[in-house]
């Protein structure tokens, strides 16, 4: 029989669900793992909350199926006072937060001018991709009145609330916020413009994203107070424009460089969704015409970063939960958005200067 501290490192190093990129080891999680008189093996755990991540527990059964047959778990739920300190803690490893000097994370707007684009979906399937290029990734859904990212992730949790901050549930390994949470499916927001800018502020700075490598902001169309709210928030981030071959798609994405230029953020590249459509006798289809992404990438001097074909699996994978790598592994489309993460990768930040500060 293995020893006691092979169980405990089998549950220590099991990768947290809710706190991607940490384990529940190094979380403090873990009381106690080992084998009882009787063989059976049992397992303490500390938790910051009563309602334990969804996939836990399968985490658990399967980190210990070579240890032994099944495990008793128990949990013991921390105090208020102890669960404040324990986030706060966390708060201060993570280190700065999203738009506060020194973060190491890069933020990502995907913006289109207009609506009916497929942003939603580009934004749900970079995040997805760039998760699988081994990154830590988070994503906002800024279109507040019409959110839709929680359901193309497939997202089954609320987010918890752990001391004063608001942890965010996770698809896919990627980190979700969306005012999905929030409302019901017989409510509309309407919202003026303060009350807007006060559900993006909660979103950016009372959720605890951890240390991120990306954070993906799927904006609402237009270029209205939601716009100007991220760009306060998060002055550094880059912009990713998304229209469709069409040229009136490309004339209102053109607006949304445009915003982009006034508030002095950095528009990093196009992606044209819905290039073409690829049929059973292996042809392509240009449905939306063509042209759009590559006259709109030229005309603002920025790369095309992608075409994505459109693919019934990829619409169907939104209404299911399951994003195109998973609906359809090794698909054009698949392959399509492991080429714009690597894109974005790539695309590092510019060097931004302070024109007070001169070298003699």
């Amino acid at each position: 029989m293995p020893p006691d501290n092979e169980i405990f490192e089998a549950v220590a190093t099991i990768e947290s669900p809710l706190f991607v990129g940490r384990t529940l080891g190094s979380l403090g999680l873990v009381k106690a793992a080992e084998r009882t008189l009787t063989g059976k093996i049992k397992v303490d755990l500390l938790l910051p909350t009563s309602n334990p991540p969804s996939g836990l527990d399968d985490l658990l059964q399967k980190a210990l199926a070579p240890h032994g047959r099944g495990a008793d778990v128990t949990v013991e739920v921390m105090t208020e006072e102890a669960a404040s300190e324990w986030i706060a803690k966390l708060r201060e490893e993570a280190g700065p937060g999203l738009g506060e000097p020194g973060s190491a994370s890069r933020v990502v707007a995907i913006s289109s001018g207009k609506g009916g684009v497929g942003k939603s979906s580009v934004s749900a399937n970079l995040a997805l991709s760039l998760r699988h290029s081994g990154k830590r990734v988070g994503i906002v859904d800024g279109d507040i009145w019409g959110f839709s990212i929680p359901r193309m992730l497939g997202v089954s949790q609320p987010p918890l609330l752990i001391g004063q901050a608001i942890v965010p549930p996770t698809a896919h390994g990627v980190k979700v916020m969306s005012m999905d949470y929030f409302v019901g499916d017989d409510k509309a927001v309407i919202w003026r413009g303060p009350m807007l800018h006060k559900a993006i502020e909660q979103f950016l700075k009372d959720v605890f994203w951890d240390a991120l490598d990306f954070l993906i902001v799927d904006m609402p169309p237009g270029t209205g107070d939601i716009a100007i709210s991220m760009s306060q928030f998060l002055p550094r981030a880059q912009v990713l424009l998304v229209t469709t071959p069409q040229p009136t798609a490309q004339r209102v994405a053109r607006r949304a460089a445009l915003m982009a230029a006034e508030v002095d953020q950095q528009v990093i590249g196009v992606v044209e969704n819905m290039a073409w459509f690829t049929g059973d006798d292996g042809k392509r289809y240009e449905l939306f015409g063509s042209g759009g992404g590559a006259s709109l990438a030229e005309e603002i001097g920025v790369e095309l970063m992608a075409q994505i074909p459109l693919l019934p699996a990829m619409g169907r994978g939104a209404d299911e939960g399951h994003p195109v790598s998973v609906a359809a592994p090794g698909s054009e489309a698949a392959e399509a958005f492991e080429h714009l993460a690597t894109a974005v990768i790539e695309k590092r930040p510019r060097v931004r200067t302070n024109p007070a500060l001169v070298i003699n």
